[in-house]
């Protein structure tokens, strides 16, 4: 059988056929970017960032497109396939990671693992081959987060606050003396003058993040993004106000974490309990 040719001639890639569309569709109806703001109320250059594909933005956006469009669904569905396609992840790590190096500062909160740029090569090692990694690939990945903390050293290093679930370090590693290494790591890095941990303690109750990793980066121009994460994917979001709502949701929990000294004594407590070897 021979193969099956494209009706359209548009890209099968979901990506870039939803950001087909968008410029078809405003083409079609004669919006400049500004109108398009305008009308449906978002910044125009969020949707300047839709066409060209740097961002998919949100569903609440695809819906309010495919109303002023007069394409029921279309485009909703467009970014559910952009959106779960596996490929975009890479490609949406790979934008994250360079806004990360350029970043003025940086704040996160961790819901059960530590972030890369706190990572000791051990605890990367345990983590990344618990998630599948292994072989060359997984000898590169903790090279690679070794190189992240990097970032966070010498005396440009930005300022970077961290917020980390009790959860994160009750869980410790199957070896006993690198789950002692990662800590003591912590406990020295937060003695850095760039650097604020905090602890948010199981007793804090329900908030706007309970189950989101996320990352804030404070870019050049002024402008923040953010990257949340889960167990399964990840996101960079960049438009204005979805942004705002993710850090007023941060700003929320932050009032509820330990302060900064009182977490430093909670990572020396954890230190404590660590099973020491046994003497030989």
């Amino acid at each position: 059988m021979p193969p099956r040719r494209a009706v359209t001639g548009r890209s099968q890639e979901p990506r870039k056929r939803f950001v087909e569309e968008l410029r078809l569709l405003r083409a079609q109806k004669g919006d400049s970017l500004r109108q398009l703001g305008d009308v449906l109320g978002w910044d125009w250059s969020l949707f300047g960032k839709m066409e060209k594909g740097e961002t998919l933005g949100g569903p609440e956006v695809a819906q309010a497109l495919d109303q002023h469009y007069g394409t029921p669904g279309l485009l909703l569905t467009l970014w559910e396939l952009a959106a779960g396609d596996p490929t975009q992840f890479k490609e949406r790590y790979r934008r994250y990671m360079t806004l990360e190096a350029e970043a003025l500062s940086l704040w996160h909160y961790a819901v059960s693992v530590l972030p890369g740029t706190l990572q000791t090569e051990g605890y990367a090692h345990e983590v990344l081959k618990v998630g599948g990694t292994k072989g060359e690939e997984l000898t590169r990945q903790v090279e690679a987060r070794a190189g992240r903390c990097k970032l966070l050293t010498g005396e440009d290093a930005p300022p970077f606050r961290t917020i980390l679930s009790e959860a994160v370090l009750r869980t410790p590693l199957d070896d006993a003396e690198e789950w002692r290494k990662q800590l003591e790591h912590l406990a020295e890095a937060a003695e850095r003058p760039n650097l604020t941990l905090q602890v948010l303690p199981h007793g804090s109750g329900p908030h706007g993040l309970v189950s989101t990793d996320v990352m804030f980066l404070r870019l050049p121009d002024g402008r923040a993004v953010a990257y949340t994460e889960n167990a399964h994917r990840g996101e960079l979001i960049e438009e204005t106000s979805s942004v705002e709502h993710l850090q007023r949701a941060y700003d929320a929990m932050r009032d509820l974490a330990l302060s900064p000294a009182e977490s430093r004594k909670f990572v020396m407590r954890m230190l404590e309990e660590v099973p020491c070897e046994p003497s030989t």
